[in-house]
């Protein structure tokens, strides 16, 4: 368009255009040409800057300091009344366990956002490859437990929209997520300031009124406290919670993961073999899940004790563990159970295992086929057990009741679920250790609540129709220092005098087994 053009316009609009304002017009167009180009330097400069900082970043050249917001308080919560508040549930569609399908569970969980700047990488939610699609070879040990994938693993199910689908997919319902938000509200007010959680001193730490809770009797002392702060710290590492993303526990989870860390005897040494089984699989499932670079030494130290522990055969193969030191004459399931679970952790979070887990399950199957002489007639429809203790010296074994223990392990160690010991083991569960009420063994049924999930199908939905309910209305919701936790008198198992730590923790574990493994076979063959 050119100039007469703009004065017609000029002089259609204000009627008359006189000369002067022509002029003005001109200076003004000028002076608007170098206010832009000044801007568009200024843009451009601001542009240069961000990248050329950027690049002194990823050399390492700026540090970054992020200030930490203040802790959020976690005790005298009313969790409950914010969990009615804030998660709502749809949970109409009944349960299909032969072909799952995703189902809309209205629930929102709290998404792990990172408070430092750090990346997080492939391994930050257990590896890829420890899944339970792959067999044991010669080769590898890789564990089995759920078809994971990319970065999230073997935990990938525990947090954010995972867990949320999980629990929609399962068998999980409103009231069992708030169970177990409830739960870890005891656990907090009852830590200790040091961050530890003690068998005898925990009800000190409560201020919530009333009567408080009972102390435990037995194992009291540094290798019980080490145990019972593992025990504390799985739950919220279950749910989802670890030390180092932003939640509403992190600062209760970071308290207690110092403490265990410093606990050890100077050589990661924490107790025997079944204190240090529990405190080796919390150091190894808090370094997989937060992928903190200080937790690796310490968890890969508490796991070379355990590895070095392990009993050999005479030809050098490794089998199973008794509480101390190794046993070709008396290995023991209870204590092999929690090794088994912490090696397998530690594979998940890429820690050296060496051949440990072949050496597991090599004892596996030769205390069951000592426990039942008759193995090669059983059918999938029998029932077979598995021992407390196995001597292969004599190849004689003790009392035959922990099928819990080795249908767990067998699932661990990545055994098919068709197997015939798999499928017999899990036949004398729903036979033997179905519980109907609470008090109940809360030993063995947060054993065989992991291993029945694992095997699917009919009697993954009967157990859970049962036991779910079951717990849900056995939890105290006194407005007092009990509300959130679980009775322990007549949970039956020797340890229960350990007290309330040990039953509110096994309950809780056990109620978080939608999202704390994936399912090994989804539609395959474990869910018949």
């Amino acid at each position: 368009m050119s100039q007469h053009n703009y004065d017609d316009i000029d002089e259609d609009f204000e009627g008359e255009a006189l000369d002067g304002d022509r002029i003005d017009e001109r200076t003004a167009g000028l002076g608007a040409w170098g206010l832009s180009v000044l801007i568009h330097s200024l843009a451009l400069l601001i542009i240069a800057t961000i990248v050329i900082t950027q690049e002194f970043i990823e050399q390492g050249v700026v540090n970054l300091t992020v200030m930490e917001p203040p802790p959020q308080p976690e005790e005298h919560q009313p969790e409950r009344t914010i969990l009615e508040q804030e998660q709502t549930f749809n949970l109409e569609v009944p349960v299909d366990v032969v072909n799952p399908q995703l189902t809309k569970l209205d629930m929102p969980v709290d998404e792990i956002q990172t408070e430092d700047p750090v990346e997080m990488d492939a391994t930050a939610r257990g590896r890829e490859e420890a899944v339970s699609s792959y067999e044991m070879t010669s080769s590898f040990v890789y564990m089995a437990i759920g078809p994971g994938g990319g970065a999230a693993g073997l935990f990938g199910s525990r947090s954010g929209g995972g867990r949320r689908r999980a629990v929609g997919r399962f068998g999980g319902s409103q009231e069992s997520e708030r169970a177990v938000e409830a739960a870890l509200r005891w656990f907090a007010i009852h830590q200790s300031p040091n961050g530890q959680w003690s068998v005898a001193g925990y009800p000190a730490n409560c201020n919530e009124g009333g009567p408080r809770c009972e102390p435990g009797t037995a194992h009291i002392g540094a290798a019980g406290d080490r145990a019972a702060t593992a025990y504390a710290l799985l739950c919220y590492l279950g749910a989802g919670y670890d030390h180092r993303h932003m939640s509403r526990w992190r600062q209760t989870v970071r308290r207690g993961m110092e403490w265990l860390v410093e606990a050890h005897d100077g050589n990661f040494n924490y107790g025997r073999n079944y204190e240090q089984g529990i405190v080796a699989m919390t150091l190894a499932e808090a370094f997989a899940l937060s992928n903190d670079p200080t937790l690796r030494k310490p968890a890969q130290k508490a796991i070379n004790v355990l590895i070095e522990r392990q009993t050999q055969d005479g030809d050098g193969y490794g089998l199973g563990w008794d509480y101390v030191r190794p046993r070709l004459d008396r290995m023991d399931a209870s204590v092999t159970g929690w090794v088994v679970m912490a090696l397998k952790s530690a594979d998940a979070a890429g820690l050296d295992i060496g051949n440990s887990l072949q050496g597991a399950e090599r004892y596996v199957r030769g205390a069951w086929k000592a426990a039942n002489p008759d193995h090669a007639r059983l059918s999938p429809y029998d029932s077979s057990g598995f021992p407390y203790t196995w001597n292969a010296q004599a190849n004689a074994t003790g009392r035959t009741n922990l099928a819990c223990v080795g249908l767990l392990c067998g699932v661990f160690l990545g055994i098919d679920p068709d197997d015939i010991m798999m499928q017999t083991m899990a036949n004398y569960v729903m036979e033997n250790n179905l519980p109907t009420a609470y008090p109940t063994n809360t030993y063995f049924m947060y054993y065989n609540t992991l291993g029945i999930f694992q095997m699917g199908g009919e009697r993954w939905q009967t157990w859970n129709d049962t036991v779910r309910d079951m717990l849900v209305a056995a939890q105290r919701r006194d407005p007092s220092c009990f509300d959130g936790s679980w009775d322990f008198v007549g949970t039956e198992f020797y340890g229960h005098q350990i007290g309330r730590l040990v039953s509110t923790a096994y309950v809780t574990l056990s109620l978080q087994v939608y999202y704390r493994y994936l399912p090994m076979a989804l539609g395959g063959g474990a869910n018949r």
